[in-house]
This record gives C-alpha cells, structure tokens and sequence, in this order.
C-alpha cells in the first residue's frame, strides 16, 4: 500500500554506515501507520517554516518538499555546524488503493502530519449471496 523510495538517502545512510559517521540523522524522517480507513505519515521537519513546505501528487508518487534556512548572520564565526540546511524532498510511492484527491496535510510543533484515506473500492466489505428461490417459494 505504501512503498518508500529514496535511492540517495539509502546511499547516504550506508556511506555513513561505513564510514563511521551515523551521528547525524535523515534530513525528513518519517513514520507510518494505517489506521481507521487511513494511512497516516508524519515527517520531522523541525526548525523549517511552513511556507517553505509542498506537498503534491502526481499519480501515484507524493512528493514533500521543505527547506530548513539558517539564522545565524554571515559575519558570525561557525564553532559547530551540525544542523543539515537546505532545500530537502522526499517521495513516497502509493499503492491505487489509497485516495489520493483526500490528502489532508497539517504542520504543528515541526512535524508534518498527512492523512490519505484508503479508497472506498479497496475497503473491505461484505457480499450478499444470493440463492434462487425454491419451487415451494414459487407456488406461494
């Protein structure tokens, strides 16, 4: 239902992997979840102002932009500069059975929280079975 792709953010993570340096974390984390007819997905996206965010679909790719800026001034002298900084995208493939024109979308607290609802077609539901009517329900 819900596949994750980030060929460069793999790579990221397994040069980091060799080379010792795990310290820092992904640019956008995620977490997922399916819940009540829903996919839910959270991104941490601390420290990124909501107007920097987008959030689209194109078929069935959804795609979250963001860009954390920096505050410090230009004059000032860096002593540590750990916080990743720039303009990040992740995408997330979807499977047909979600409903992708209900996307509803959130920011708070620097987590960025969508809910995609599973599409009414791909709920699980009951079929009635019919039986034809007996010769006795016939001559009544």
């Amino acid at each position: 239902m819900l596949m994750r792709t980030d060929p460069f953010g793999e790579l990221d993570r397994l040069t980091r992997q060799v080379l010792g340096n795990t310290a820092l974390p992904s640019a956008m984390p995620l977490e997922a979840w399916r819940q009540d007819g829903e996919f839910v997905v959270e991104f941490d996206l601390p420290g990124v102002e909501p107007e920097t965010i987008d959030v689209g679909v194109e078929r069935n790719v959804l795609t979250v932009r963001a860009e954390r800026r920096t505050h410090r001034p230009e004059q000032a002298e860096v002593v540590a500069d750990e916080r990743a900084q720039g303009a990040f995208t992740r995408e997330l493939i979807l499977g047909d059975a979600l409903d992708t024109e209900k996307i509803q979308a959130n920011y708070e607290d620097g987590v960025l929280t969508l809910h995609v609802p599973v599409a009414e077609q791909a709920k699980p539901r009951k079929i009635e079975v019919q039986a034809p009517a007996t010769k006795k329900e016939i001559n009544a």
